[in-house]
Order: C-alpha cells, then sequence, then structure tokens
C-alpha cells in the first residue's frame, strides 16, 4: 500500500480545482456540441430550442451544478492534506452519478427513443450548465486566496 501512496500523483489545491474544472468543462463542451449538431440536423425553430434550453441550463446550474461545485470546493479547501491525488476533485459518490449520467445518456441517444431535437434541447441546456460549472473551478483556482477565505471553515 505504501508503494501506491509513494507513486499516487498528487497536487496542490489549486491545482486539483483547476483540474477539475478541466475535466467539467470539457465534458460540458463535449454534450454542447453534441446538442448543436442534433439541433441543426433537426432543422427547428432555433429561438424555441434556446429559449427550452435555457430553462434546462438555469435547473441544473442552479440546483445541480453550483452545489455540486460548492461542495467539492469546501472539501477540498478545507482538507488537511498539503497534496491531493489528481483524481480526488470527486468523491467516490460523486464519480459514481458521473458514471451512470454517462450510461444514460450514450444509452438513450444510440437507442433512439426520443426525438433528436427533444435531445439536443436537453443536451444544450445540460452543457452548457456543465461547461459554466466547469468554468467556476477554473476561476477558483485562477483565485485560489479568495476561494480559501470563501469557503474555509
Amino acid at each position: 500500500m505504501d508503494r501506491i501512496n509513494k507513486y499516487t500523483p498528487r497536487v496542490k489545491k489549486n491545482t486539483l480545482l483547476f483540474i477539475a474544472g478541466i475535466v467539467w468543462a470539457f465534458a460540458g463542451f463535449r454534450v454542447l456540441s453534441l446538442g448543436i449538431v442534433d439541433a441543426i440536423s433537426s432543422n427547428k425553430n432555433w429561438i424555441t430550442t434556446l429559449v427550452i434550453s435555457s430553462f434546462i441550463f438555469y435547473i441544473f446550474y442552479k440546483f445541480i451544478f453550483s452545489k455540486i461545485y460548492k461542495k467539492h470546493t469546501k472539501r477540498i479547501i478545507n482538507s488537511t492534506l498539503e497534496k491531493h491525488c489528481v483524481f480526488s476533485f470527486f468523491d467516490f459518490k460523486s464519480y459514481m452519478i458521473m458514471g451512470i449520467m454517462m450510461f444514460l445518456g450514450i444509452s438513450v441517444r444510440s437507442a433512439g427513443i426520443f426525438n433528436p431535437w427533444y435531445v439536443s434541447i436537453f443536451y444544450i441546456g445540460l452543457g452548457f450548465a456543465l461547461f459554466m460549472a466547469g468554468m467556476l473551478f477554473i476561476i477558483s483556482s485562477i483565485k485560489f486566496e479568495n476561494t480559501k477565505l470563501k469557503y474555509i471553515n
């Protein structure tokens, strides 16, 4: 077990927040781009698509992703460790949720259960909310001293 700890890649707290931001922003960008491609191919009304996607963005950003961002940022800031494992920006439960969401998203999209336009609306809102949460992590890493003051117990 000591060997595993010896070779585990470790980073400072601000770097861990930055890595979380890159991962979240990349995932959000990918989901957003899938949604945009589906929206373009469906040839539906763009105004309707953007209005409904904005509503989905608000729900996911306000009630889910901003809370997850706060939870993990606070956990990282208040940790007694000087350096963290590079993968510890999530806890186990969050990795499980992320895996389930990815599985369901890929499954629903591949199965063609829903009209691609409906999926595109959902993906645009969800992807943009995830991307913005990633930006919060990146900004927190850049303004790390302010973040520490905000989230320290």
